[in-house]
């Protein structure tokens, strides 16, 4: 064993940056997006792919419970290990340079750190006082108590256990940083999710310098869903208050925002049912559905959509297609598919009106907010009117409004008083026989199967004596035009079989 007096002839000479490596005993890594698969334990590793190992190296696997002096380190007596339970300090406003003892070298190993995995296995590193104290002031406090309660025995030499590491490759990375020159391109290898993980070490242990390198490098760069929520987690537990930090916390919190997301929600559907190409309408209708569906990802907290604003839009639409229809009505066929403004025909203008119009009923639908629209719907005197006038291309894009609203009814999507599912029927349900050849050569989208299935439906909510009216209409209907009407025989049987065959049993207990 060497005399601790000989000490300074055994100094090592300084050691260049890329000559440094770490030996280290993993048993229990934790998994991320840059490390899906476990490290098996195997055999001392570099910690930095395809680095030499010279014969000079200082960091050594250390059995747990064993400690073996190293090099030029006197024997050192086995109660002088201090173990830490390392609590978040107050971080330094200022970042603390790293002390290199000497350019291009870190001085001599004088500090073991066993570091004590909180679900078992242990990582023991040999590192130089000097760099871990001027990069962490926690660990200056612990190497100063050390040194202050030592008998003098151990000379400089510094052993501290950090028991219950949550993950201890993270820290040991977190260590290794105070050690690179460059710390922002080292990050840069490690990825986003564990410079998150870094960066909750760096913040325990009072690393400034590499808070401040990891502030710097995920402030730069864009992040995952889950890197985010990552992110949100730490801000949690820590308060930074330093400029990097302040950019992220804008990235992933609206602090001042002025426009709320009923008023954004208002202004997006606006826009879209204004929009003239029909690629770009399409896809925003997508985007914004998709936005305000209640099932969607992005609903957390966010309030309800305004259900008066919602209603504006669509008697707006409504409007818009009031003034296409009477100019329709006035129109030769020339007329309808001349060019309009900005290149559109009439039926185009009209077709879009109606898509926007059911895009809209589907949000509403969603919201379980589209009762009203049966009413206001069933009360188009004007259109109405204007439907027998007008060319049969133009006039069925009203009743694939009319089929949306028999098709959610009739399915139970959308509950409304009986009055008014009278009055759509009483308003809309003769258009409908009339229209629906088109429907079948347009469909647009349209299940026609669903629709006259839907349409029963509907009919047989009615009280017995409206269904015979609105039944003997389409019969006399379907007697004449045969397949260009909606086939409805089997509602028709159980409206037959209600109004007559029960009947006459309910007599016949009634005489008994």
């Amino acid at each position: 064993m060497h005399n601790p007096t000989n000490q300074k002839h055994h100094r090592r000479e300084p050691i260049s940056r890329r000559h440094i490596s770490w030996c280290c005993s993993f048993s229990d890594p934790t998994r991320s997006p840059e490390n899906p698969k476990p490290i098996q334990k195997q055999q001392p590793i570099s910690s930095y792919p395809n680095s030499p190992k010279p014969p000079s190296l200082r960091n050594r696997i250390l059995s747990p419970g064993r400690v073996s002096p190293v090099g030029p380190i006197a024997q050192q007596p086995e109660t002088h290990v201090m173990p830490v339970e390392l609590e978040v300090p107050r971080l330094p406003v200022e970042p603390v340079s790293v002390c290199k003892g000497g350019e291009g070298s870190f001085g001599v190993f004088d500090v073991r750190l066993n570091l004590k995995g909180k679900n078992g296995g242990s990582v023991v590193l040999e590192l130089n006082s000097d760099v871990l104290s001027s990069s962490s002031s926690v660990f200056a406090d612990l190497i100063a108590n050390y040194r202050s309660g030592c008998d003098g025995s151990s000379g400089n030499f510094c052993r501290i256990e950090v028991p219950e590491v949550e993950n201890l490759s993270v820290f040991q990375m977190t260590i290794e940083l105070m050690f690179e020159e460059d710390m922002v391109k080292r990050l840069m290898k490690i990825g986003v999710y564990r410079t998150i993980d870094i960066l909750e070490v760096s913040a325990g242990i009072a690393f400034a310098k590499g808070i401040s390198s990891c502030l710097e490098y995920l402030e730069a760069v864009p992040w995952s869903e889950d890197e985010e929520e990552k992110l949100k987690t730490f801000y949690s537990k820590f308060k930074l208050n330093d400029s990097c930090s302040r950019d992220i916390l804008a990235r992933l919190y609206p602090l001042d925002s002025a426009v709320s997301q009923q008023t954004l929600a208002n202004q997006l559907v606006w826009s879209i049912t204004t929009c003239i190409d029909a690629n770009s309408r399409n896809e925003l209708k997508s985007l914004v559905k998709g936005l305000l569906c209640k099932s969607s990802v992005y609903e957390k907290d966010y309030p309800d959509v305004n259900k008066e604003d919602m209603y504006a839009v669509c008697r707006s639409c409504i409007d818009a297609l009031v003034s296409l229809f009477k100019e329709a009505s006035g129109s030769d066929q020339c007329g309808i598919s001349g060019k309009k403004g900005k290149g559109k025909t009439l039926i185009e203008c009209i077709s879009i009106q109606v898509e926007n119009i059911n895009w809209l009923l589907e949000i509403l639908l969603d919201w379980q907010i589209a009762e009203d629209f049966v009413s206001i719907w069933a009360n188009q005197g004007e259109l109405l009117s204007m439907h027998a006038q007008t060319s049969p291309m133009i006039r069925y894009e009203l009743s694939r409004v009319s089929a949306m609203l028999f098709i959610v009814m009739g399915t139970r999507k959308l509950q409304c008083a009986s009055e008014a599912r009278l009055g759509l029927l009483h308003a809309w349900f003769g258009p409908m026989l009339l229209d629906f050849g088109w429907l079948q050569r347009c469909k647009k989208g349209l299940d026609i199967k669903a629709l006259e299935e839907a349409m029963g439906h509907v009919l047989l909510t009615l009280p017995l004596k409206h269904q015979y009216t609105l039944f003997m209409e389409w019969f006399r209907c379907f007697s004449r035009h045969g397949t260009e009407c909606p086939n409805i025989s089997k509602a028709f049987q159980i409206w037959w079989r209600r109004s007559f065959l029960r009947g006459s049993e309910s007599s016949a207990v009634e005489s008994r």
